[in-house]
């Protein structure tokens, strides 16, 4: 059974694909209205989530589906000590296709292993987030017409955001790509990202502490949060997490043509006074999301025979 747990489950094809059908999509909405009918999406979010979890209820509802779930481990049977595998089997007696978030890395893999529908990993742990980078693609795309050629700044917490590791590990397929690396020395990207994913693909990287010395390089700044809940010692999170805000004035030597993208929740690493900078695109990062997870569904739903 076709799952997607890694962004590196689909072939740079299938991508194209999908951001093919995430365009139609947008362009002739109605023809999608039925697609997925008496189809039911099961949502299983382990941890909390507002942009994953509502779209991809609203994508299977825009196809003419229905949602069934739960947005806490505490109202699922896990709270009395169900495992994932049994969850999974369970499951899959009563839905079409699951998308589960979950705190432990390899969670949603082992509910792969174990139904017999469609699993989508909506976020496992500090490890991997493939449909956000669906959305972080279908940005790039539609606002640089492609994705060869591109300088990509990723700043913040690079040590734990899975949506970085996930989005450089679908870059380093591309050409040309440059990647430059902005964190403190304690939030930098894993060495096994850069030895097994940038230096395996030959890809020109830097790493730096100062994002303006970097700024006037950029074709994408991807600002991220410093995340309070990988934190071990909440001493290290609060003098972390103010490392980096992006003010206008750090935009004086920004190209015209920068795209500035965020994951959300955004705490205060982007000034609310950037919004209205039409460099902005994080909220059209949202809007993208849901149109690359209906796209997502309608394939894996198609694949296993259930439309």
């Amino acid at each position: 059974m076709r799952s997607v747990i890694d962004i590196l489950d689909l072939k740079v094809e299938e991508i194209d694909e999908l951001i093919d059908t995430a365009l139609d999509i947008i362009k002739n909405p109605e023809k999608y209205n039925e697609k997925c009918k008496n189809k039911k999406l099961a949502s299983l979010f382990f941890e909390p989530s507002t942009r994953t979890r509502l779209s991809f209820e609203a994508a299977m509802i825009e196809l003419g589906g229905s949602v069934i779930g739960f947005s806490e481990a505490n109202s699922s049977s896990v709270s009395k000590g169900e495992s994932v595998a049994d969850t999974a089997k369970t499951i899959s007696c009563y839905a079409d296709i699951i998308a589960m978030r979950h705190p432990k890395e390899g969670a949603p893999l082992i509910a792969s292993m174990n139904a017999s529908i469609p699993v989508i990993n909506a976020g496992d742990g500090g490890h991997n987030h493939p449909t956000q980078t669906l959305a972080d693609l279908l940005t790039i795309y539609r606002e640089k017409g492609g994705f060869d050629n591109l300088t990509v700044g990723f700043c913040g917490d690079l040590k734990f955001g899975r949506t970085v590791h996930s989005l450089i590990n679908a870059l380093s397929r591309y050409k040309n790509i440059k990647i430059v690396l902005i964190s403190p020395e304690e939030l930098k990207l894993p060495s096994y990202v850069k030895k097994d994913v940038l230096e395996k693909n030959n890809i020109e990287y830097s790493e730096t502490k100062s994002l303006e010395e970097v700024m006037p390089q950029l074709d994408i700044l991807y600002m991220t949060r410093v995340q309070r809940e990988r934190f071990f010692n909440e001493e290290d999170y609060l003098r972390l997490k103010d490392s980096y805000i992006l003010e206008p004035s750090k935009l004086a030597s920004a190209k015209e043509t920068l795209s500035i993208m965020h994951p959300l929740p955004r705490v205060n690493e982007i000034s609310v006074s950037i919004d209205s900078d039409p460099r902005a695109c994080y909220f059209k990062q949202v809007l993208n999301g849901k149109y690359m997870r209906m796209a997502l569904i309608l394939k894996l739903l198609k694949e296993a025979g259930r439309i």
